[in-house]
Order: C-alpha cells, then sequence, then structure tokens
C-alpha cells in the first residue's frame, strides 16, 4: 500500500470519495482544505459513517511543511488548478500530485473505457454504460458525470468493465492511468481561465492516450480537425468515426446508416432514424458510443438494440414541457459556446434562448454566428451578461435582454413566446455564482417553467 500517509486536497464530493476508498484500504489520511469555516465534525461524520478514526486527519486553512513532509502523494480535487500556492507547495517538497482517477486506478482491476471531449461526453458516457451494462452485468458508470471513481474502483475484479467520463482537470494529474479504449469526442476552446491556452487544453485532452499501447484503442472524431490532427501522437490503435465521410476503417455513417468497418468486414449497426436524440452532435455521440463499445467487445446486437431504445440524459437538450404551445428545452448542460452552439443548431422553430454565466474567458462569436434568423430573443443573466451583449451587438443581433435572475428569464420567454416558438436554456457559459453547479440550474429551470 503507502509507506506514507496520503494528503487529500479538497473537502468536496471527490475528496470525500478519495479519502473513504484509502481509509477503506488501510491507509493513513490527511483531508486539507483552504476553507476554514468547515464544520470538521460534520466533514468527519461523511468521511466515516460516524466513526471515529484514527488514521484521519483534517487540517483548514494552510499547509504548514511539517504536515507535507508526513505525505507521499497528494489527491488533488479536479476543482483545484494544480498552481494553487499549496499546490505548488506541496510540488516543490517532491510529492507527486494523483488525480482522483489516478487514485482510483491503482486499484482498478477490471477493463476500463475513458471518455473524453469539449462536449458530448456526458451523453456518450452514458450511452456506452448503458450498452455494457446490457452486455456485463459487472459495470460501472463513474467520473465526471457525477459519481466519483474512487466510490467503486475498490469493488472492481477482472470481469468488470469500467466506463468513465474524464475531464481535463482530472487529466492534468494522470501518471499510469491506462483505459483500454479511450475516446477524444472533439476539442474546442474552452476552460481557458485554469488551461490559459488552447494548447495546454488540448493536451490535457491528448493525456487520456498518454500510457496506452498498441494492445489498446483511441477513438476519435475524423470531423474534427484538432481530434484528427492529435493522431499521429496517439500511442494506441486509432478508431476514426465520422458523420461526413465514409471511411476504409472505423465507424461511420452511410447511406443514413452507422456501419462498422473493421478488418476489412463492413458491418450496418443501425438507422439514423432509429436514433430518439435531437441534433447531428448526437449522430456523432451515437457513433463515438458504437465505437467504444464495439472494441469493449460488445455484440453489435446488443449495441443496436440499446442505441435504438436511448433517449438521451437530463440537461442535455432536455424537453421539458409545452405550455400555450411553446415548447420548454432544458440545455444547462451547454456550458460553453460551442455545446450551445449544437443546441440552436438543433432546434427546428423561432427560439427564445436564455444564456450567461460564470465567466471562464470564452469566445462569443461563433455562437452568436450561428443564431441566423432562429433565434427570437437572447435573454442574459450572469456575469458574462454584458459582453454577451455587446459580442451579440457587434454581430448586428440587438434583440437582447438583461435580467437579474433565472426565474425573470423564464417568466419573461413566457410573456413574449407565441404558440410554435420554442424556449431554450443553453447558457453557453458554467453556472458557477449563481448555481452550485449545472444540475441545479437544470433542475431550477424546470421548477419555474413547471411553475407557468
Amino acid at each position: 500500500m503507502f509507506e506514507k500517509k496520503v494528503l487529500v486536497a479538497g473537502a468536496g464530493k471527490s475528496g470525500i470519495s478519495a479519502a473513504r476508498l484509502l481509509l477503506r484500504n488501510n491507509a493513513k489520511v490527511i483531508l486539507f482544505d483552504e476553507n476554514k469555516e468547515i464544520d470538521v465534525e460534520d466533514l468527519n461524520k461523511r468521511i466515516t459513517d460516524g466513526k471515529k478514526s484514527e488514521a484521519l486527519e483534517i487540517v483548514l486553512g494552510e499547509l504548514d511543511a511539517q504536515i507535507i513532509n508526513q505525505c507521499e502523494i497528494m489527491v488533488i480535487s479536479p476543482g483545484i488548478p494544480t498552481d494553487a500556492d499549496f499546490a505548488i507547495q506541496v510540488k516543490e517538497a517532491g510529492i507527486a500530485l494523483w488525480s482522483e482517477i489516478e487514485l482510483a486506478y491503482f486499484f482498478e482491476k477490471g477493463c476500463v473505457a475513458a471518455i473524453t471531449g469539449t462536449n458530448g461526453k456526458t451523453t456518450t458516457t452514458t450511452l456506452v454504460g448503458e450498452i455494457i451494462k446490457a452486455y456485463n452485468a459487472k459495470t460501472i458508470v463513474v467520473g465526471n458525470i457525477g459519481t466519483p471513481y474512487t466510490s467503486f474502483a475498490d469493488n472492481t475484479d477482472q470481469d468488470s468493465a469500467t466506463v468513465a467520463e474524464i475531464s481535463s482537470f482530472q487529466l492534468e494529474t494522470i501518471h499510469k492511468f491506462k483505459p483500454h479504449v479511450s475516446a477524444i469526442l472533439n476539442i474546442t476552446p474552452d476552460h481557458l481561465n485554469r488551461h490559459y491556452t488552447f494548447e495546454n487544453y488540448a493536451g490535457c485532452k491528448l493525456d487520456i492516450t498518454k500510457n496506452q499501447t498498441k494492445d489498446d484503442y483511441a477513438v476519435i472524431n475524423y470531423d474534427d480537425e484538432e481530434t484528427r490532427k492529435l493522431a499521429d501522437k496517439i500511442p494506441a490503435r486509432t478508431i476514426p468515426f465520422s458523420r461526413l465521410s465514409v471511411l476504409e476503417e472505423g465507424v461511420y455513417v452511410e447511406d443514413g446508416k452507422i456501419v462498422i468497418s473493421d478488418a476489412d468486414v463492413k458491418t450496418e449497426v443501425l438507422s439514423l432514424t432509429d436514433i430518439k436524440l435531437l441534433g447531428t452532435h448526437n449522430i456523432e455521440n451515437v457513433l463515438a458510443a458504437v465505437g467504444i463499445s464495439y472494441y469493449m467487445g460488445v455484440p453489435v446486437d446488443i449495441i443496436r438494440k440499446v442505441c435504438t431504445e436511448f433517449k438521451g440524459v437530463e440537461h442535455r437538450i432536455e424537453y421539458v414541457a409545452t405550455i400555450d404551445g411553446v415548447a420548454y428545452y432544458n440545455d444547462s448542460k451547454g456550458t460553453n459556446p460551442d455545446a450551445a452552439i449544437k443546441a440552436v443548431q438543433a432546434m427546428t422553430t423561432s427560439t427564445l434562448l436564455i444564456g450567461g454565466g460564470y465567466d471562464k474567458h470564452s469566445s462569443y462569436d461563433e455562437w452568436i454566428e450561428s443564431f441566423e434568423d432562429k433565434i427570437k430573443y437572447l435573454v442574459l443573466i450572469g456575469e458574462t451578461a454584458n459582453d454577451i451583449e455587446c459580442c451579440a451587438k457587434k454581430h448586428g443581433f440587438n434583440n437582447t435582454v438583461i435580467l437579474d435572475s433565472l426565474k425573470d428569464a423564464v417568466n419573461f420567454c413566457h410573456e413574449h413566446a407565441v404558440s410554435g416558438d420554442a424556449v431554450l436554456l443553453s447558457p453557453a457559459c458554467a453556472s458557477w455564482g449563481m448555481f452550485d453547479n449545472y444540475e441545479q440550474r437544470g433542475d431550477m429551470f424546470k421548477s419555474y417553467v413547471h411553475e407557468l
């Protein structure tokens, strides 16, 4: 096991789960959080289920050298930048930083599929999870999708399958993490407030493949210029997927059907008309899921059945209700402009769009340009509202309004929409500042709609 103590940074869901995993496996843990106001007694109960543990120490506020020198590694929660002052202090002391997924992989005994990308991760991960579960009952779906990988990693065995949604934040601090099948769905600018440059961000995404070998597979988007450029840097066997091109090898669309071409054998999987999800981006998600599942060893007939039954995930262009002839859609998971563009493109009628939120230093030009004649009003909330409004006016879109709250935005849309219109929450921004997370934002949107 670990010869010295393990320092866990962050007292949120990820840190608590990591600490619990370590304690279950007889490690000694120091849990650290910079927030001095945390209730230590309550935190201790959540980690130990109310039992006192001599192996757990909780430190709040600051780390000193005496604590750092007791530790072998630091498991850092994804929400904490690796250039935080205390993280730099830990690294300078020669202690390795591990992500929560690196810690989980230390205990992993089964076969892993890992999915990253700027957009589509949750839908693709959920679909892959459903497909593999239909074939292997010992399947867990974990990671950035909401369930920490560390919750289940030490319960895996050689017959287990793990399907993990992995963020760029988690990939910053992997060392030996090695999925049998990885996937990079797409790469567009995001989280530049954290990664500083697009090159750094793309490099983190590529790192999902860095420990793979020719015995492993990397499923990549052939239609995405950035992912296609990475193909030569990937050590695994690359499996491209394409909505737009017929490929010699890979997963693609031909004559309205999804096809797998593997070792010169072509297999039809399903018709595009069998897919229940809105938007061309979801065709790409299904293509990726088909490729990941196939190379994880799932028979095509099971892949076909699950794909035709799959209805999507919550908060991703999720139909909420129709009120007075106006359809309301919740796309709270559209936390960056590229995701929000896809939601706009999926709308088929005149749309009132609710956007804005936390500032991740994104560019909104392409999002505004995607409106064409489809967007009737752009209703803005959050700290980015003024920047987005300026961008919209620069592109000649003047039907904007800035409001104080999401509830005000929903009410405005209700008052100004007419039968046949749609109302779409697709913020192009993160939720932080006004909401705990995008799930809470989406849930509140749905609640306000139902109140109408």
